[in-house]
């Protein structure tokens, strides 16, 4: 079982991934059943649901920074869990919606929580795994975390097959229950100190990950391929059923395909992205292959359904391959290009550069290539390709005045 399953051997890196599965099957039972269970059990509209999302995932990202910096001063550990126990809280409260006011307030609580502890989880990933493996750890539990949701998406189909109340309810109270479990597997871990300070009290204050220049244009390159992302959860679905005409459970088969070769190629894929200069040849790598991706979705609006369905699930193939790519890389370079004292700093900024991407890609891409069509889609391609061209030569200039 060691060659499918992708949990790690006994040891830290494997209780840190089992934190991971348990909060993901939360996030798999949130995310297939939330939209369901604020319009059709509170009572809130379609528009209130997406503006309230929005306007929280706007807000949540100014928490990524400072909560990363604190993960540098303070046990990475112990930040996480007590990060956990609270977002157990907020996300219980969601049985006390009853209303867009309630739920926004809720909402906004959340993902300032969930965008602050994405920076301390990647201090705890480096500090549990070290310099020459953080990476590997990255894409273990990139690895797990995709199996995580692919059961609890699993477990979220029966409530709303039920569509009743009780059910609905329990799915909000599981995901409750799933950080806390993480939580509790986290404190197993053992305290990790900050990392030393210079011993002289000549040494300069450092400006922070938001003033480093270099770093910022490195990660707003690979922010660009962010955008990716929306890709296959939103413009592919909205692609097959309302361009090519294929039936829905073709976006089903899509998504699985994307999850098992996550799940299956996640680790492999992310070797020799360890440190900058590899990372960014690899970044480069991820960008022409998304690229190739997006030309093979271009291409599906040629073909008879059969054949389109047949090119859709490849391209799927290829984009996952190139996801994964730039996953391992954009870690590489968030890591080795920050100093050593700041690594939860740094992830928070290279983070909030992805989520405002991920954040305009919504708007960008349907307008791009649902109403644009194939020379949209050329368009998303070029600009793939152009993010993960020019990533090496910015990372080269980026080390020639990197901030120890």
């Amino acid at each position: 079982m060691r060659g499918v399953s992708p949990l790690p051997p006994v040891g830290r890196l494997r209780t840190l991934a089992l934190a991971t599965l348990a909060n993901s099957i939360g996030a798999g039972l949130w995310l297939t059943g939330a939209a369901l269970y604020l319009t059709r059990d509170v009572g809130l509209s379609a528009v209130q649901v997406g503006a309230g999302l929005s306007v929280a995932g706007l807000v949540g990202l100014t928490a990524s920074v400072p909560l990363g910096a604190l993960a540098d001063r303070r046990d990475p550990r112990t930040l996480r869990a007590a990060l956990q126990v609270l977002q157990a809280v907020v996300a219980a409260t969601y049985l006390l919606v009853d209303s867009f006011a309630v739920f926004l307030v809720v909402a906004v609580l959340e993902l300032l929580l969930a965008s602050g502890n994405l920076a301390v989880r990647a201090a705890l990933v480096a500090a549990v795994a070290g310099p020459q493996r953080r990476v590997h750890a990255f894409a273990t539990l990139r690895a797990v975390a995709n199996l995580g949701i692919a059961v609890g998406a699993g477990v979220a189909g029966l409530a709303l097959a039920a569509d009743a109340h009780r059910a609905y309810q329990l799915l909000v109270v599981g995901n409750a229950v799933t950080y806390l479990v993480s939580a509790a597997l986290l404190l197993r871990l053992p305290v990790y100190p900050p990392t030393p300070r210079a011993s002289t009290g000549a040494a300069p204050r450092r400006p922070g990950p938001l003033r480093d220049g270099r770093f910022l244009v490195v990660s707003g390159a690979s922010a660009l391929l962010a955008l990716h992302q929306t890709v296959l959860t939103l413009v592919v679905p909205l692609w097959v059923v309302t361009v090519i005409g294929a039936p829905p459970p073709v976006v089903s088969a899509a998504l699985l395909t994307n999850t098992l070769l996550t799940v299956v190629l996640a680790v492999r894929l992310s070797r020799g992205a360890d440190t900058a200069v590899p990372a960014a040849a690899t970044m480069r790598r991820a960008g022409l292959v998304l690229a190739t991706a997006m030309l093979f979705y271009a291409t599906t609006v040629t073909l008879p359904t059969t054949a389109a369905v047949v090119l859709l699930l490849l391209a799927t193939a290829v984009y996952t391959a190139g996801d994964l790519w730039h996953a391992a890389a954009g870690a590489g370079l968030a890591y080795d290009l920050a100093p050593s004292g700041d690594l939860g700093a740094y992830q928070g900024a290279d983070g909030m550069l992805a989520g405002l991407a991920r954040a305009v890609a919504p708007a960008l891409l349907t307008l791009l290539i649902i109403d644009g069509g194939a020379s949209g889609w050329l368009a998303v391609a070029g600009l793939f390709a152009m993010a993960g061209l020019v990533t090496p030569a910015l990372t080269r200039w980026a080390l020639r005045n990197r901030r120890i």
